[in-house]
């Protein structure tokens, strides 16, 4: 299994989970989609994450992001784990848990790092736009919990690169100035850009959020 690269088309599947039988491609539809695997149910870190998701489920849904978890435990197991998350994570869990019990879906994205754990999933997370292609890999060990502050971050620079002539600088955070794209010409900047720009080097130019 070859590894996916950004820009690769997102592997299609069908997949039983807690909220029914999915087509992935078809349940994404127009949205944009964050898919996240999990070592195995009832694990205590696990437990934290699906709960802060289902806690942060409001800003996705804000984005056009459905977000979608994974774990190698059946649907009847995710079932109960789901009563523990919602007791102890105070939330409600909204989203599905796909049952990947073959590792069918775990093979397809590479998910299992032998030198890792031969059976389980790493913390894979794969976010995907609405033309189904890969737009970000993170891969964490099973020891570390995710930043979905971190990922709601990277989703709002996604969604206004890909409307915009522009990238996002370290540590940008949604209303921060953006830096122009090296493919636009100083002379295109003003049609472009109307709320100004800050010349900084020949290739480095900061505006404004433009859709701010």
């Amino acid at each position: 299994m070859a590894t996916l690269r950004l820009g690769d088309i997102a592997p299609d599947f069908e997949a039983e989970t807690s909220q029914g039988k999915i087509k992935f491609h078809e349940w994404l539809g127009d949205s944009w989609g964050v898919l996240f695997s999990h070592p195995a149910d009832f694990t205590p870190v696990c437990t934290t994450e699906l709960g802060t998701v289902a806690n942060y489920y409001p800003e996705f849904e804000k984005r056009n992001v459905k977000v979608i978890a994974l774990s190698v435990d059946g649907v009847d197991s995710h079932m109960e784990w789901i009563k523990d998350i919602n007791e102890t994570q105070n939330t409600t869990v909204n989203f599905p848990i796909i049952a990947d019990e073959d590792k069918h879906i775990a093979e397809l994205y590479d998910m299992i790092h032998p030198n890792a754990s031969e059976s389980f999933t790493v913390r894979s997370v794969f976010i995907i736009g609405p033309d189904k292609k890969i737009k970000l890999t993170l891969t964490y060990p099973a020891s570390t919990g995710r930043n979905f502050d971190e990922l709601l971050r990277v989703i709002d620079s996604l969604q206004l690169t890909a409307k915009y002539s522009v990238a996002t600088p370290a540590n940008w955070k949604d209303g921060d100035k953006v830096v122009i794209s090296t493919s636009v010409k100083d002379e295109d900047i003003a049609a472009k850009f109307p709320k100004g720009y800050e010349r900084v080097k020949p290739y480095l130019r900061m505006t404004p959020q433009p859709n701010k």
